[in-house]
């Protein structure tokens, strides 16, 4: 069965998804989770090849797991990064030859193996983009880092290192496709010469909790929070600048939840010092504050399609972010943009809020209407649709039967 004539008809196909590390784990763990169980409740078969399993996924066709030993988790620390990746990528290439899959489904770092294998097959092969093209995420975190007088953090995933970024090249070039979750992403790889028809688009999405009811904000004025790391690249520094231009903090609060990186902690002390903002720490339960708060503050200034700003939308919490966020959302509808850095604008949509609590109340009831868009049962169709159209891939030898 052809994956083109699967994913136009609406039958069931096949799907190889080599994830290279903890599947429902949080972070990406998370999202690869729900595009995998979302997948297998449509009816397809998923072979999941996983480093290890931290929430199992009912129904699958197979699984396979590269980082346990006896049923027990190895660190990737246990062989090194990039061998653990490398080791994975040998795994999920193997399992292609096994099961055959209509389409493999591969993330970064350990795919080119993989890749390759689809291609020996003629089996279409999408590279997961979580995020902007890597060295747009590089110079974006650098300039602003550097403007704000802070040196990147060490390992961080948005840190210059070009073996990292060379990696990566070699697997959006050896891939069929590439799955872009949001315009701001696909337009730093347009910006870089790549050819839109390999570019496609999906979604991401959220599972908000059926009992989580929206409680509203307690305070008198506009509650707002903020949910992310608290580093530069997220953008809180725009956020506290807009918040203290605004009439918002008059009467409102500003809460702020994430892990904070210290250098750039010290470098907003006076504007965390205000009596309306409160730093809260991470969050066990992002969704409960999301639900208490009237809107969520997110002017990142790089980002690939960030979950919270699906999760505010379904809890009723109005999004104030800025186009790098990658949110789903239209313009003064579900939420209001702005462009990266433009306090001005931000300060005066929280002023409108604070003015016009009509349009907050509009603008939070179509968000909590947006819910269906917004699922992860949504963005499993949209995954199919961007499996869909692949142009013919001969394999080596001979053509692939029924590809079309």
């Amino acid at each position: 069965m052809s994956s083109t004539a699967s994913a136009r008809g609406g039958e069931q196909i096949s799907i190889l998804y080599s994830f290279p590390h903890a599947i429902g784990a949080p972070g990406i763990g998370w999202t690869a989770w729900n595009h995998v169980n979302e997948l297998v409740r449509a009816g397809h078969d998923v072979h999941l090849v996983a480093a290890s399993i931290a929430r199992p996924v009912p129904g699958l066709a197979s699984v396979a797991t590269s980082m346990t030993l006896a049923g027990r988790r190895l660190p990737h620390r246990a062989l090194g990064r990039d061998r653990a990746l490398r080791w994975h990528d040998r795994v999920a290439a193997r399992a292609v030859g096994r099961r055959r899959p209509d389409v493999a489904h591969v993330w970064p770092l350990a795919a080119m193996r993989t890749i390759a294998a689809a291609a020996e097959q003629g089996i279409p092969s999408f590279r997961e983009v979580p995020n902007t093209h890597t060295a747009n995420a590089y110079d974006v975190v650098a300039r602003e880092s550097a403007r704000l007088g802070l040196t990147p953090r060490a390992g961080a995933s948005h840190t210059v290192d070009q073996r990292r970024l060379a990696t990566e090249e070699r697997e959006w070039a050896g891939a069929t496709a590439l799955l872009v979750p949001s315009d701001a992403v696909a337009l730093t790889f347009l910006e870089r010469g790549f050819d839109q028809a390999r570019l496609r688009r999906h979604r991401y999405g959220c599972t908000p909790d059926a009992s989580v009811i929206r409680s509203g904000s307690t305070s008198a004025g506009v509650t707002a929070v903020f949910l992310g790391r608290v580093e530069p690249r997220k953008g809180l520094h725009f956020a506290l600048d807009a918040w203290l231009a605004s009439a918002a903090s008059r009467d409102g609060r500003l809460l702020v939840f994430g892990a904070v990186d210290d250098d750039y902690r010290a470098v907003l002390a006076d504007r965390l010092a205000h009596p309306s903002v409160e730093l809260r720490g991470v969050t066990g339960s992002p969704i409960d504050e999301l639900g208490r708060a009237d809107v969520l503050l997110l002017p990142s200034i790089e980002e690939g399609s960030a979950l919270v700003t699906y999760e505010a939308q379904v809890s009723g919490c109005v999004p104030l972010v800025s186009t790098a966020a990658g949110a789903l959302l239209e313009h003064d509808v579900h939420g209001l943009l702005h462009e990266p850095g433009d306090v001005a604008t931000l300060t005066a949509q929280l002023d409108r809020l604070v003015r016009e609590p009509e349009t907050l109340a509009r603008l939070r009831t179509a968000a909590m209407d947006h819910a269906p868009e917004l699922s992860w049962a949504s963005a499993a169709r949209s995954l199919i649709a961007a499996y869909g159209g692949v142009p013919a891939v001969a394999p080596k030898g001979g053509v692939r039967a029924g590809v079309s």
